[in-house]
């Protein structure tokens, strides 16, 4: 049996009854029922914390139908912010693990507060007499019902046991649904599978053509990028081994060795080879970079290393070394071991 209760009326709660029949309330006009929602979360989170029933972000509309379709309990709960029992019934009752868990776990839970459109819309529609307000609503005969109603403060127990006390009156009702859905779903199913196998042919022999078509167009697409990338790196070395002539034609001479300004540069290549060459110390290290780069096993890119102290050659201009040093300047001996490393894949 549950508990006998009397409700009582506070004077704010009669004068707001009897103001909806004075003046249209601006709440009346809902615009955003779904920011109405986030915005009433917002308060209540930042309010109450974040232990609480798993809120329904959605309209009430939403809730209702989505509980239909799931044939699932849906408890509304309706804030009322200038109650003077609604911030006791949430830190108290409703933020409790308790109810949180029990809520969470049988039922889907969807509130706002009465100050909101949404809030004030659905209270017109539940016609609630004071708060906090709950409203137990399930599809019963097709249609969705209010089956149970509790206004007023209660405790977590008290809450827990007068909601299971509604759902077990009621379950037979969801069973009944559940079984009537089965029975539709099994001959949808059937009439499904009819015409699926009526079509299974059809969609076999065209998966068939698509696949053989893709597959020609994708050997198609091959052969032709297979194609395009030869061209560009026969292209690629074409242009550099132009580049490497241009750059062996724009050298200057090899000085002799009797050259009072000359140095003798042996270079160690990336393949371990070694090839030697004359220079003159007033030359910029710009030159010896086009010589190595004329060579035809020197890589496309590569940099200077010179030892003792080991340090890479600035050969070639940047925003902090605009003019590359001569070999002078850049500190090189008359007799000059200088290694060449590959950059291609860095």
């Amino acid at each position: 049996m549950l508990p006998f209760r009397i409700t009582y009326y506070t004077l704010l709660d009669i004068f707001r009854f009897a103001l909806r029949f004075i003046r249209p309330d601006p709440r009346s006009r809902v615009t955003d029922p779904v920011g109405d929602i986030v915005s009433f979360i917002q308060m209540f989170e930042e309010k109450y914390g974040r232990t609480h029933p798993v809120f329904y972000q959605g309209t009430y509309s939403q809730a209702l139908n989505d509980a239909k379709q799931e044939l699932r309990f849906l408890l509304v709960y309706l804030h009322g912010e200038d109650h003077q029992d609604s911030d006791e019934f949430c830190r108290n009752t409703l933020c409790t693990s308790e109810v949180t868990q029990f809520v969470n776990s049988r039922m889907l839970f969807w509130a706002c507060s009465t100050n909101k459109p949404e809030g004030f819309r659905v209270s017109q529609a539940l016609r609630e007499n004071t708060y906090p307000f709950l409203a137990m609503i399930m599809l019963k005969d097709r249609r969705m019902t209010v089956v149970g109603r509790l206004e007023g403060l209660i405790q977590p127990q008290d809450l827990i046991n007068q909601l299971t006390f509604i759902m077990e009156a009621n379950q037979t009702y969801l069973v009944s649904e559940r079984l009537e859905r089965e029975e539709r779903n099994q001959t949808q199913v059937l009439r499904q599978q009819q015409d699926e196998a009526y079509l299974a042919s059809l969609r076999a022999d065209q998966e068939k053509e698509r696949k053989k078509r893709e597959k020609q167009e994708q050997k198609r697409r091959e052969e032709e990028e297979a194609q395009l990338r030869l061209q560009a790196e026969e292209r690629k070395k074409r242009n550099l081994q132009e580049e490497k002539e241009r750059r062996s034609e724009c050298l200057p001479a090899e000085p002799e060795s009797d050259h009072p300004d000359s140095l003798k540069i042996i270079f160690k290549m990336p393949n371990d080879t070694r090839v030697e060459r004359r220079f003159l110390f007033t030359q910029s290290l710009s030159v010896i970079h086009d010589f190595l780069f004329s060579l035809k096993e020197t890589p496309e890119h590569f940099q200077i290393v010179a030892n003792f102290p080991r340090r890479v050659l600035p050969c070639l201009p940047t925003e902090e070394v605009p003019v590359p040093p001569s070999l002078q300047e850049a500190g090189l001996s008359r007799s000059q071991l200088l290694f060449v490393q590959d950059l291609t894949d860095e």
